[in-house]
């Protein structure tokens, strides 16, 4: 597998489903780990090419991106949560 890569691209608060949520990039990404990240991932996700656009939606308690820590310092939490969903799809793909 190729390096994969994963990229915050957008956060916020849905007016459609009343939660707040994070879209994830992920690239570099062969097929196969495409097709075992599609069929094991919970959460919506979108396949744009050999692309996986991941939004993961959250109570107001656990958005990461609430606290005034974040607000100070928005790119360490960005680097944080990249990280963090990195860490999280390497463990499904090792499952």
């Amino acid at each position: 597998m190729a390096k994969m890569m994963v990229k915050v691209v957008e956060h916020g608060f849905s007016k459609e489903y009343q939660l707040y949520y994070v879209t994830y990039q992920v690239t570099n990404l062969d097929s196969k780990t495409l097709n075992i990240l599609k069929e094991r991932l919970e959460d919506p996700v979108l396949i744009k090419g050999d692309e996986l656009f991941l939004t993961v939606y959250f109570e107001e308690k656990f958005y990461p991106f609430k606290s005034e820590e974040s607000k100070r310092n928005p790119e360490d939490f960005l680097a944080r949560e990249e990280l963090e969903m990195t860490a999280y799809l390497l463990d499904l793909l090792e499952d």
